[in-house]
């Protein structure tokens, strides 16, 4: 008679779902701290975003570590943008002139230092189609 080994504990959550590993937990938060990270060096340095590293931390930590999701939720500053996001996938209109204004200078440089028109063309086409989208989400 074959013997069926039963689970040592439920693999699903409250929700039904299946609860990830330790290793994917610890990948999660992980990711948020670097996140984090990345997004503080953004408040002090003019070409690196801030807010898209902290919606990647927020996404990474709600599935990690929910309770420092909620903190980047709660901050005084970073919170309304990153609610904005989720709630509404809304961008700022200051930040939507931001980042296409920096696409369209990061664009300029490759022009004059790339030396393929392959390259200037592929990057273009990229960066009109990201502008496109950023432009279209609702202003917040």
């Amino acid at each position: 008679m074959a013997r069926v080994m039963e689970p040592a504990s439920d693999p699903a959550g409250p929700d039904g779902r299946r609860r990830p590993g330790r290793a994917t937990v610890l990948a999660y938060r992980v990711l948020g701290v670097l996140a984090v990270g990345l997004a503080t060096l953004g408040v002090f340095l003019p070409l690196l975003p801030t807010t898209i590293f902290l919606i990647v931390a927020v996404w990474a930590f709600a599935r990690g570590s929910p309770e420092l999701a909620d903190r980047l939720r709660a901050h005084p500053r970073f919170g309304p943008l990153i609610r904005d996001w989720e709630e509404r996938r809304a961008i700022p209109r200051r930040a939507k002139v931001l980042a296409v204004g920096m696409m369209a200078g990061s664009w300029t440089v490759v022009v004059f230092t790339a030396h393929s028109v392959l390259v200037v063309t592929g990057v273009g086409v990229l960066l009109v189609a990201v502008a496109g989208y950023v432009v279209t989400r609702p202003n917040a």
